[in-house]
């Protein structure tokens, strides 16, 4: 039986205190971090440990992540070896927070999502 095409999706709000340049943009290192939580949940699900990421093969940034988004992070199983586990990972926009003075908590949906940052990385699980 094949695990491969397996995805685990969260979603997240992107709080303000993780603003971190002008505009509140959030750094890309903000994404990795996502990409290991889904990464965890597919390794529990799978093999019942929280793995270990050993690598990137690829990162690309396409587009800002902004404090007030509502981000979506989805991981799929591409490859499976013995012990380790290719995934690809998408982390996108599905709302935005579009203040103004009038209306301090609006927010938009994004339609489509703005996919904003792609991955593909590698984790290691114990031996069965």
């Amino acid at each position: 039986m094949t695990r491969e095409g397996t995805t685990i999706t969260h979603r997240r709000y992107v709080p303000y205190n993780h603003a971190h340049y002008a505009g509140n943009l959030v750094d890309g290192a903000y994404s990795l971090g996502l990409f290991g939580d889904v990464a965890t949940e597919m390794c529990i699900q799978l093999d019942g440990d929280e793995g270990l990421f050993a690598s990137y093969s690829d990162v690309q940034f396409t587009a800002p992540v902004h404090a007030g988004d509502v981000l979506e992070i989805t991981a799929t199983l591409v490859k499976e070896g013995t012990r380790s586990r290719v995934m690809d990972f998408v982390v996108s926009v599905v709302a935005r927070g579009a203040a103004t003075v009038e209306a301090p908590g609006a927010a938009v949906l994004m339609t489509p999502p703005v996919v904003a940052t792609t991955a593909t990385g590698t984790v290691v699980v114990p031996p069965r």
